[in-house]
């Protein structure tokens, strides 16, 4: 990338693509036609499954009102006391909360390039694939990587944060 094809797309887009051309990530952001705000909508518009989707969720910390960053495997469900064992107890962050302490939208939240670094936990299921997909700072953008990747990228611990799978 030369910068010039940045400033066509939306600015947390644009702080995304910086941060990982800078950390040296060989993928940059990519946008799709349509709204990948859900791990299943961003599945079906690139044809993979939808545990390759790197969702990230954010809560907030009681103790210190920090952001908290739990980024799951798109067909798993975070098990907030796990995540509370590990961190401290947490609660639902609401849209204002999510936006002010990323930068992203709910739906857009990557798991680099925050407006203010939260604390990050990666959930240990991703690396049951060899590539995954995250969002890229808006609802439409999405980059490629590998689970070793994010843990890189984000310095983040791997933990068993989610709910046992349902029963097939």
């Amino acid at each position: 990338m030369c910068g010039a094809e940045l400033r066509t797309l939306p600015e947390g887009v644009q702080r995304v693509a910086a941060a990982l051309q800078a950390l040296g990530h060989p993928h940059a952001p990519r946008m799709l036609d349509n709204s990948a705000r859900t791990a299943q909508e961003a599945a079906d518009a690139l044809g993979i499954a939808v545990g390759q989707i790197a969702k990230s969720i954010i809560f907030r910390r009681k103790s210190d009102d920090a952001a908290v960053l739990v980024i799951a495997s798109g067909d798993r469900r975070v098990d907030e006391k796990k995540v509370d064992a590990l961190v401290g107890k947490t609660g639902r962050a609401d849209a204002d909360f999510v936006k002010a302490r990323t930068g992203f939208t709910i739906g857009g939240v990557s798991p680099v390039a925050h407006a203010t670094p939260p604390v990050t936990l990666i959930d240990r299921e991703l690396f049951r694939f060899d590539e995954i997909w995250a969002a890229a700072g808006h609802p439409n953008g999405v980059f490629q990587l590998r689970p070793q990747d994010l843990e890189a990228l984000t310095q983040a611990p791997v933990a068993d944060v989610v709910q046992p799978p349902a029963a097939q």
